[in-house]
């Protein structure tokens, strides 16, 4: 038998991980909030891999909470998730994967992109989610997972703030109001760039954010999270003292 795996947070995405990692003989072990986690941890003390998938609003609650037995072998998955959060949290070399999959309550996951992934157990991840017939890229540097982490946050958080104003789909969008997108993007960008510390090809984080859009045309622009996404970006921006001018304009006009 393989060695167990503990999965934090047994949500839609969490889940589905759980599925693949089962289909690929490793026991799993779930951890809910209800659960006292240093009591998991005894009970389980060298786990194959600590899987954490709460809600990104738990995110670094779950990240601080994970006990001294299981921080080495930590594997993150999250929306908006950059090296500066899990280092904030004393979380040294974490797999990381980016997920480009949809799951919705009732549905089969839905697959955008591959999946990148880097660190100790991206292999792990790659295994898992290929049983299941969901693709993992598995990247050969921390700097590759940067660009993709960034790919991420400018496709959700530009989809999210121009979809307060344009509403409709990824596709359109791109295709009826690129301007505003690109504008969009671009504060977006300064923003990433602040919070990593260097600059990023920005035409190559357009072609990925474009890649996603072709991976799923009809996927809408704005969720119920696109107000607080646009509030945290501007925050982020004042304390980096940035111009932002279209997010500011768009806060003006829709919050």
């Amino acid at each position: 038998m393989q060695q167990p795996v503990v999965v934090i947070g047994i949500g839609e995405l969490g889940a589905v991980f759980a599925r693949g990692l089962l289909r690929c003989g490793h026991p799993v072990y779930p951890v809910n909030r209800d659960m006292d986690i240093t009591v998991a941890a005894a009970d389980l003390p060298d786990p194959a891999m600590v899987l954490l998938a709460v809600a990104e609003n738990d995110l670094h609650a779950g990240m601080v909470a994970i006990p001294a037995a299981w921080r080495d072998r930590v594997a993150l998955l999250q929306n908006e998730l950059l090296p500066r959060d899990w280092e904030s949290c004393r979380l040294q070399d974490p797999t990381v994967i980016s997920v480009w999959f949809e799951k919705k309550k009732g549905m089969d996951a839905k697959v955008l992109l591959p999946s990148p992934a880097f660190g100790p157990r991206a292999a792990l991840l790659k295994a898992a989610l290929e049983s299941i017939d969901i693709p993992v890229r598995v990247l050969d540097s921390a700097a590759a997972l940067l660009f993709e982490l960034v790919v991420k946050n400018t496709y959700i958080l530009t989809t999210n703030i121009g979809g307060l104003v344009a509403g409709g789909s990824v596709s359109e969008l791109w295709r009826n109001h690129r301007v505003l997108a690109r504008e969009v993007a671009s504060d977006v960008i300064d923003i990433q760039e602040y919070l990593c510390g260097r600059r990023f090809d920005r035409e190559a984080l357009i072609r990925g954010m474009l890649a996603a859009f072709d991976g799923d045309p009809q996927h809408g622009c704005m969720g119920r999270s696109a107000p607080a996404r646009l509030q945290r970006a501007l925050a982020m921006a004042d304390e980096a003292g940035l111009a932002v001018p279209t997010l500011r304009a768009i806060a003006a006009d829709k919050l």
